[in-house]
């Protein structure tokens, strides 16, 4: 079933191909990283999403997996200058990045300043190179509902795949709300990431039946792990 329909329901491959396993913390071994990455790979996870300092790593051992490399750009505060924003960005992606989860510079986009806001987007594509798929992530805890639509609108217009609700290092995380909101904003051009406090199957399954395609969780393992006791088959 696809996301948002009546009838969702879904099979544990499945919910592990929406799932991006994340690991952000600043305090992250190298040791933990691998661990990340053989966890997604036993599991056939979308994504591994990491610290831009450890995406050559994570690329390295992801190769020919079918696991996707992700690095964060901007992150946690999205109020880094953005040639520093597009400079990660293709340092990532030289280093084997294919997919990019930027934090929308929040700042510039309060104070109004939407030109900004939107150029800021664009530079990131612009130095990810179309080939490589880049999510926007709009912070939805700190912004309103009228908010979050226009920067769901501003992301589309400056070239990302998708938008994401939350770092997970701010005020609150994904809500089945703003998901909704989200996807009904962007319809079937753009897809959403729901992230943020994500730990179990049923607030798993919640987000992709509002309309989430991907997952972004440190607990992925956790959640496919529930799948026997929770899950419905198709």
């Amino acid at each position: 079933m696809k996301p948002g329909d009546t009838d969702f329901s879904i099979t544990p491959e499945e919910m592990a191909q929406a799932i991006d396993h994340t690991l952000l913390k600043p305090d992250a071994t190298e040791d933990a990283i691998e661990q990340i990455c053989r966890e997604a790979i036993e599991s056939a996870f979308k994504a591994v999403c990491v610290n831009s300092g450890h995406i050559d790593h994570v690329a390295q051992i992801l190769k020919g997996t079918g696991v996707a490399a992700c690095s964060v750009i901007g992150f946690p505060l999205g109020a880094m200058h953005t040639r520093v924003k597009a400079f990660e960005a293709e340092t990532a992606v030289n280093n084997g990045a294919t997919e990019l989860d930027m934090v929308l510079s929040i700042g510039a986009f309060k104070s109004g300043d939407l030109t900004v806001t939107e150029a800021d987007i664009q530079n990131v594509r612009r130095a990810a190179g179309s080939g490589v798929i880049l999510k926007v992530i709009i912070e939805t805890c700190l912004l309103s509902d009228q908010e979050k639509i226009l920067a769901c609108e501003i992301s589309r217009a400056a070239g990302a795949d998708f938008v994401k609700t939350s770092t997970g290092f701010s005020t609150g995380g994904a809500t089945v709300a703003d998901v909704s909101l989200m996807r009904k904003t962007v319809g079937a051009q753009l897809g959403v990431k729901a992230s943020g406090g994500i730990k179990d199957w049923s607030t798993a399954l919640a987000m992709l039946k509002a309309g989430a395609d991907r997952i972004g969780t440190s607990s992925g393992v956790a959640i496919i792990a529930q799948a026997g006791a929770n899950s419905s088959p198709k």
